[in-house]
């Protein structure tokens, strides 16, 4: 029973892998090139669009909290409060 179904498992991997179809796809690099290489005066960092000028605004206000609260932890740590 085993030996079986091991037998079967090799044969449909084998199947799977040597018999799957290749997709031709198109080169966009040329094209994304040329975005990225246009001398517009936007930065290289924001011209991807929408995503990533979200993706930008949300890492930087993310770095903003978390310095902001690193330095709150900082400031209760070097001034404790007294047991009364």
């Amino acid at each position: 029973m085993t030996l079986l179904l091991s037998l079967f498992l090799q044969q449909v991997a084998r199947r799977t892998i040597f018999s799957s179809v290749r997709r031709q796809v198109d080169n966009k690099v040329p094209q994304k090139q040329k975005v990225f290489q246009e001398d517009n005066g936007i930065p290289v960092h924001l011209k991807g669009g929408t995503v990533d000028a979200l993706l930008y605004r949300t890492t930087m206000m993310l770095t903003v909290l978390g310095t902001g609260y690193v330095v709150y932890e900082l400031v209760t740590a070097a001034f404790p409060q007294k047991k009364d």
